[in-house]
C-alpha cells in the first residue's frame, strides 16, 4: 500500500502548531488552530484510530476554538469610564469625539475594542476603577478663566489602573489635550 500522502500530512502538525504560536492577531490564531485540529483529526482516521480522531474532531476543535473564540472576544476590551454628557455624540463633544477615535486607533492595532463606560459623577468614575469595573478614566478638566483664554480647546484627564495600558497609551498618544497618569490600584484579595 502506497503511504506517501501520511508523509505529505505529517509536516503539516508542527508547522500549523509555529504559525499558532507566532500568529499575532489572536482570531488568526483561532482559525489556525481549527485547521490544526482538522489534520490531527485526518491523520488519526488515516491512521485507524476512528475513535480519538472523532474526540479530536468534537473536543479538541469545536469545543475548544468556541471557549477560545469567547475568551478572546471577552478579554479584549479597553473599558473606559466617563461621565454621561460626554458619552453623547455632539458638536460641544468634538474635541473629545477626536480622542476617542485616536484611542480606537491605537487599541485597534492590538485588536482590543474601546467601550464606553457611562456614569453620572466623578466619585462613581473613581469608585469604578478602584473596584476594576473599568480599566481608565477620562475626565475634562477644570480650567480657570485665565486658562480657558489661553486655550480654547479643552483638556482631558486620563486615569488608568493598567500598566501595559499606560504604556501604549504614553507611547501613542499624539493628542497634547491629554494628561494621563496611572493609578496603582492593590490587590485586596477579596471580591466586591
Amino acid at each position: 500500500m502506497n503511504d506517501n500522502y501520511i508523509y505529505a500530512l505529517v509536516p503539516l502538525l508542527p508547522l500549523a502548531a509555529c504559525m499558532v504560536i507566532f500568529e499575532t492577531n489572536p482570531y488568526h490564531a483561532l482559525v489556525i488552530r481549527g485547521i490544526l485540529g482538522a489534520i490531527a483529526a485526518m491523520l488519526y482516521a488515516i491512521l485507524g484510530a476512528a475513535d480519538v480522531a472523532l474526540t479530536e474532531a468534537l473536543v479538541g476543535t469545536m469545543l475548544a476554538i468556541t471557549l477560545y473564540a469567547v475568551a478572546v472576544r471577552s478579554s479584549l476590551v479597553m473599558r473606559l469610564g466617563v461621565l454621561k454628557d460626554m458619552a453623547i455624540e455632539s458638536e460641544e463633544n468634538l474635541h473629545f469625539e477626536r480622542l476617542r477615535k485616536e484611542l480606537r486607533r491605537i487599541f485597534s492595532k492590538r485588536y482590543m475594542r474601546l467601550e464606553l463606560v457611562p456614569f453620572k459623577d466623578t466619585d462613581d468614575l473613581e469608585q469604578a476603577l478602584k473596584e476594576r469595573e473599568i480599566h481608565a478614566t477620562c475626565v475634562p478638566l477644570v480650567r480657570s478663566e485665565l486658562d480657558d483664554r489661553v486655550a480654547q480647546t479643552p483638556p482631558y484627564q486620563t486615569a488608568t489602573r493598567v500598566k501595559r495600558i499606560y504604556e501604549i497609551m504614553e507611547s501613542e498618544l499624539s493628542s497634547e489635550e491629554i494628561s494621563l497618569t496611572y493609578v496603582n490600584i492593590p490587590d485586596s484579595g477579596e471580591k466586591h
